[in-house]
């Protein structure tokens, strides 16, 4: 059966309870500094929001250093009414090789993407136990190219074995991901071409391949 939940109006619903004198303490999973940078604008005036940035997934250490640098450096010059902290995770790539294990062939947005995004929350979902937040939500859903049904599933299903709720988010909704690109020419982010894993590099490689090789075609024609 279709899933026709609205994510966005359920957080909403959510955001209408909060006084933000008041704010509730969230764990929120960045993925980068522009799929962020909306989302922090958009929640910190209800949240005191601690970034925590764990994507083992992102291939090669200095792709993962640099998204790492653009994330302090927007949390340092983006203003906010309640300033996140920020906690860096261990970069681990053998742990998203061992859960893409016997996936290497599967397309984008499919199986493998699926098992990334559950590494990545269930990391989410036990630091922000650990630092006593109310909830935990992930910037992935901002991404037109992220299965925000997934996401949420996967958080949905984490709060069951965690002491802290998942907060139900699509950060697309709203023109969430035409602000983030606005940001991201506000603030100069780096805003990398491709996902962050080995496989995306490789689809983008492959692409760039193509074009290039009709483009070559065209001009020979």
């Amino acid at each position: 059966m279709e899933n026709k939940r609205n994510y966005q109006r359920e957080l909403d619903e959510i955001i209408a309870h909060i006084d933000p004198e008041h704010p509730k303490k969230l764990l929120l999973h960045g993925c980068c500094a522009p799929c962020s940078s909306y989302v922090l604008e958009y929640l910190t005036d209800y949240f005191d929001i601690t970034i925590f940035y764990y994507n083992p997934n992102i291939y090669e250490y200095a792709e993962y250093q640099h998204r790492v640098a653009e994330m302090i450096r927007l949390i340092s010059e983006q203003p906010y009414k309640h300033k996140p902290q920020f906690i860096e995770g261990t970069y681990e790539p053998e742990r998203f090789y061992e859960v893409a294990r016997g996936l290497e062939n599967e397309p984008e947005r499919g199986r493998r993407c699926y098992e990334c995004y559950k590494l990545r929350l269930t990391e989410s979902a036990r630091i922000a136990e650990k630092i006593g937040a109310e909830y935990f939500a992930s910037t992935l859903s901002i991404s037109p190219m992220k299965n925000a049904v997934w996401l949420n599933e996967i958080g949905e299903n984490l709060q069951n074995d965690y002491n802290v709720k998942h907060l139900p988010s699509e950060f697309k909704k709203k023109n969430g991901y035409k602000r983030s690109i606005e940001l991201s020419c506000e603030y100069c982010l780096y805003r990398q071409d491709f996902c962050g894993c080995i496989f995306s590099k490789n689809e983008r490689d492959r692409r760039q391949r193509e074009k290039a090789a009709g483009q070559q075609d065209s001009a020979q024609s």
